[in-house]
């Protein structure tokens, strides 16, 4: 499917069959024209904001990538996933982007799974003009309303660093997100907003792409920096970063890779050669979430809190409560058994993975199996290929975290007598 992401002032008269277009910050009067962050330039410019445009530009980008994301359905696929995007996007200076379009459409690949193509043109918006405002925080850190964002804010401020806190706006997290960043001493800086993506018609609910966003913001908001080559701290805990396989059908893309390393690295090598001069941190990613709350740098503001943040990958689904019996709620259960058993008062509509019944238990299993597998034939055959992206000196530390994040999730199968 072909997806043009235009400035309204360059928007064709007529859009082609087949074509889903979209418009940067004013909507047009087509109403089979998506929009994308209307009416954002205006709050950008009174923050304050007066981003390069490399730093505007891969924000564009970035959005683009998620409006792409969500407007192409993979149902309509021929194998029912794999979709062949045809992405445009209209840019302030797009001549570095098309001689890095084949590095970008492996990145995505990577992401998302997909193929992409991308093409981009003049015309874009340009950058809000805001008056520059003095800056003296030092980094970037995403902050999610999660558990990981809430520990990885804890340890950058023990450390000594003074964060711009990024959120994506949600409805489920937002307050929290400004709780989280009033208490980690940067509300003033907590830069909080939405892409704001819009458009008639199905949504492509997977939303493999949906990271592209957050770094986006990171990127935008590190443009108040006056650091050079500032750090965007991505707390992440490496299982969930690496996401193996538990079960063969699970390869690749059909597990979400919105911090995969493969990722990052391909992200951050692109990053300096379309003019954008960041450093992304992964300070977890050989650490599991066991091991990053035990090891968290200040453990009474983690008891105070730990049990506020979500982690669901379903909880709008489930009424704004955490299911406990998908993966990231078992990574979640697990990490506190490893941690402190006492101090998990998360409300989890399932309380015991083996009581989710048999159409709610496709997670649970998998992970069983998953840990089986390990045990049997030991842990390098579950792998398989999927520490094939690291180095030699990397893998083993890939490796010791892997097999640690399945002893912890094996704890906690065994305590709930699935195992």
């Amino acid at each position: 499917m072909k997806v043009l992401c235009s400035s309204l002032t360059i928007l064709p008269a007529s859009i082609p069959e087949g074509v889903k277009a979209f418009t940067f910050f004013e909507r047009s009067k087509n109403p089979n024209v998506g929009g994308i962050g209307n009416g954002w330039i205006r709050q950008l410019e009174a923050a304050g904001f007066a981003p390069s445009v490399s730093t505007w530009d891969f924000v564009l980008f970035a959005f683009a990538v998620c409006a792409a994301d969500f407007a192409v359905i993979r149902k309509d696929s021929a194998d029912g996933w794999t979709r062949q995007i045809e992405l445009k996007i209209t840019l302030n200076d797009p001549t570095a982007w098309n001689h890095e379009a084949a590095r970008l459409e492996e990145m995505l690949k990577t992401l998302t799974g997909d193929y992409w193509t991308l093409s981009f043109t003049n015309g874009g918006p340009p950058p809000p003009a805001g008056k520059r405002v003095l800056c003296d925080r030092d980094c970037v850190a995403l902050l999610s309303g999660g558990l990981d964002s809430l520990v990885g804010g804890i340890d950058a401020k023990t450390q000594g660093k003074s964060p711009i806190f990024v959120s994506q706006l949600a409805h489920e997290d937002s307050e929290r997100q400004r709780n989280y960043a009033a208490m980690l001493g940067g509300g003033t800086w907590h830069q909080q907003w939405s892409h704001k993506i819009d458009f008639k018609g199905r949504r492509e609910p997977s939303t493999r792409g949906r990271s592209m966003a957050f770094y986006g913001l990171a990127v935008l908001s590190a443009s108040l920096l006056t650091v050079k080559k500032p750090e965007i701290i991505v707390p992440e805990n490496g299982f969930i970063s690496v996401n193996p396989p538990l079960l063969p059908g699970r390869m690749a893309s059909l597990s979400t890779r919105t911090t995969h390393p493969l990722f990052m690295q391909q992200l951050q090598e692109v990053l300096p050669l379309i003019g954008v001069d960041v450093r992304l941190v992964m300070p977890y990613q050989f650490k599991t979430k066991g091991e990053m709350l035990a090891e968290c740098a200040d453990q009474k503001i983690l008891k105070q809190y730990a049990s506020d943040t979500t982690s669901c990958g379903r909880f709008r689904t489930y009424n704004r409560t955490h299911c406990g019996r998908c993966v990231p709620c078992m990574v979640r259960k697990a990490a506190f058994l490893r941690w402190d058993p006492a101090s998990d008062k998360t409300t989890y509509r399932f309380t015991n993975v083996a009581s989710a019944g048999k159409s709610s238990a496709d997670d649970p299993m998998a992970v069983a199996v998953a840990v089986l597998a390990a045990r049997r034939g030991g842990l390098d055959k579950l792998l398989g290929a999927t520490l094939s992206f690291a180095s030699s000196t990397e893998r083993p530390n890939y490796r010791r975290m892997l097999e640690s994040g399945l002893g912890e999730l094996a704890t906690l199968l065994t305590r709930d007598g699935l195992l």
